[in-house]
């Protein structure tokens, strides 16, 4: 993992990665050429745009139990800013956030 800036990593196979502040966790999406789905990219690290939207799904503190379905995070990220559409199962849903900056190693 490579720092692009305080908003991004570079991670191999082509791919960006960003903090998600709604699930306390890192988001990747894939960029340029290569095998897999790929997102357009503004190519402003410090001010990130992907389309189209990251849908990313996982098991969660928000996902429930006993057979509930599975925790969602679906947003748009456009100018430095993530906006989680009102189908997020966690906190953020329906607010847009500036991504924050990776904490320091």
């Amino acid at each position: 993992m490579a720092a692009l800036s305080k908003k991004l990593r570079s991670v191999e196979g082509g791919r960006l990665m960003f903090w998600c502040p709604g699930c306390d966790g890192a988001h990747q999406v894939g960029v340029g050429e290569g095998a897999g789905l790929r997102w357009r990219y503004n190519g402003n690290p410090d001010a990130p745009t992907f389309t189209p939207s990251v849908l990313v799904t996982y098991d969660g503190s928000d996902a429930g139990k006993d057979g509930a379905p599975p925790a969602i995070c679906h947003s748009f990220v456009a100018d430095g800013r993530i906006q989680f559409l009102s189908d997020c199962t966690h906190a953020l849903a329906g607010e847009t956030v500036d991504i924050p900056d990776w904490e320091e190693a």
